[in-house]
């Protein structure tokens, strides 16, 4: 874990006026050179998710709810990149460890919206396939534009009527323990944690993780039993595949998404002794590699995504006067 030149003391009656943050796991030394990967990393997503962005709403075809959620979705990814950025950077170019608490709440509101919003596009992920697979011939009227605008707000307001009272219950809440978080942003559950026993902020913060990254992939994992049964009713191993790949994108990206924050979650009840970078870097996975690999996962796997990506990229043949 890095070293700070001056560690915040001890405090009860009042906030801090910063926290301090720790480098990546062992590259505390030497910072400088992992700008390069995460500058790339942060420009991949970007561009990957940019393009999702680009294709579904340029074409037509498809404004569907799938592709909807697809939209969102990436939208989420793009966001919760860019609010994780700042800290990350100025700990890479500068190893700036000290940040104000208010822009260390503030990164924390962003993050944390983004967050919940992948959370809750996911979910709405899979209740579309569950109704697309379960209830094929019920899916146009069960998901109208109307049900989908009605989604869309509930996402809107479960992000921020979750997330907008905690920086101002944080902002007020007494602290026991010195500010010095256990990652390179800031994250509620990491500041709850040194705020003093009983602390309402804290209680709070435990609710909003449990009430998203509890509750969600419990309903996601439902979802995909029943549609599971479904698959092992169809006749032919045949239909199974092709029913099964139009999940298998949207899968893959709710394991990478929760397993980390699982994993973690298990380890932590059950006070598996691993070392604090590789809880960490476990974080990192969760943060930042659902942005950067779920654009390839829906390119590789959606094949209507593909082909207008790949239809997008070609040159145009422009044909000679006679």
């Amino acid at each position: 874990m890095s070293t700070f030149p001056n560690q915040a003391a001890p405090s009860n009656t009042s906030m801090a006026p910063t926290f301090l943050l720790v480098g990546m796991p062992g590259l505390s030394a030497a910072p400088s050179w992992w700008t390069i990967p995460l500058i790339t990393m942060y420009l991949l997503s970007a561009l990957g998710n940019g393009t999702i962005l680009w294709i579904i709403a340029l074409d037509s075809t498809l404004h569907r709810p799938m592709y909807f959620f697809l939209f969102l979705l990436s939208v989420s990814d793009v966001g919760l990149a860019t609010a994780l950025m700042p800290t990350l950077l100025g700990l890479a170019f500068a190893g700036v460890h000290a940040v104000p608490a208010s822009a260390c709440l503030l990164q924390m509101f962003f993050v944390h919206i983004f967050s919940v919003m992948e959370s809750s596009v996911l979910l709405a992920m899979a209740l579309d396939r569950a109704l697309a697979i379960c209830r094929p011939l019920h899916y146009p009227t069960l998901l109208t534009n109307d049900v989908i605008s009605k989604i869309c707000l509930a996402i809107a307001f479960r992000c921020l009527g979750l997330h907008l009272p905690l920086p101002f219950l944080l902002a007020h809440m007494p602290y026991c323990l010195p500010q010095v978080l256990t990652h390179s942003y800031c994250l509620h559950p990491d500041i709850a944690h040194l705020a003093c026993p009983g602390a309402w902020g804290a209680i709070y913060s435990l609710f909003v993780v449990l009430s998203v990254m509890g509750l969600d992939p419990l309903l996601i994992f439902f979802s995909y039993g029943l549609i599971g049964r479904v698959l092992q009713g169809l006749g032919s191993s045949e239909d199974r595949w092709k029913a099964g790949q139009t999940c298998a994108a949207h899968l893959s990206a709710v394991l990478f998404f929760y397993m980390p924050m699982i994993l973690l979650a298990f380890i932590d009840h059950l006070r598996v002794p691993i070392p604090q970078p590789a809880h960490t870097l476990l974080s990192y996975v969760h943060f930042l590699f659902p942005p950067l690999i779920n654009p390839i996962l829906y390119s590789v796997k959606m094949k209507e995504i593909r082909e207008r990506i790949i239809k997008r990229l070609q040159p145009r043949k422009v044909g000679c006067a006679q």
